[in-house]
């Protein structure tokens, strides 16, 4: 089981962490490259391309400004492709995640949320769990664990507002 990651940029790489330690959590290993639509994009060609034969089953686009590189990837792949679009600009990542959504029929990309790296790593999860059964139970045991810590917070309010 792999998810590869592919940032515009190494400064994108604060923001992209978590991604790689929700996916860590679950027992996924994680290829992360760092290469830009713009400025390498044979590199991104090449991994786009030969993702499958490295066994890739999902890959983590993220990007700021201009976005283009989840759409890019896509292109060169038929592998899913999440968008993790990056707040790099004063537009505070609207101009990414519109660049992101914003992809043409038949070359689709999930699209996460500004800076959703934790997100991404759970959609890439809940992908493979339609192929690998035990990351449906982690899945399922992630969403009991959430709920309970909900309910944990939930009392302690409660307690504490009572007095």
């Amino acid at each position: 089981m792999k998810v590869a990651i592919i940032m515009g940029s190494d400064s994108d790489w604060s923001i992209v962490q978590p991604a790689v330690d929700v996916l860590k959590d679950f027992g996924i290993a994680t290829e992360v490259v760092v290469a830009s639509a713009h400025r390498t994009p044979d590199k991104v060609h090449r991994f786009a391309a030969g993702a499958r034969e490295r066994g890739v089953e999902v890959i983590i686009a993220a990007a700021g400004a201009a976005a283009h590189l989840p759409g890019v990837i896509a292109a060169y792949t038929t592998l899913p492709v999440i968008g993790m679009p990056i707040n790099s600009t004063c537009l505070n990542g609207l101009d990414a995640l519109l660049s992101i959504v914003q992809m043409p029929a038949g070359i689709p990309v999930a699209t996460m949320a500004v800076n959703g790296a934790k997100n991404a790593a759970i959609f890439a999860v809940q992908i493979m769990a339609g192929k690998h059964v035990k990351l449906a139970e982690k899945l399922a045991e992630n969403r009991r664990t959430m709920a309970d810590e909900v309910e944990e917070k939930a009392a302690r309010l409660s307690t504490k507002l009572l007095g």
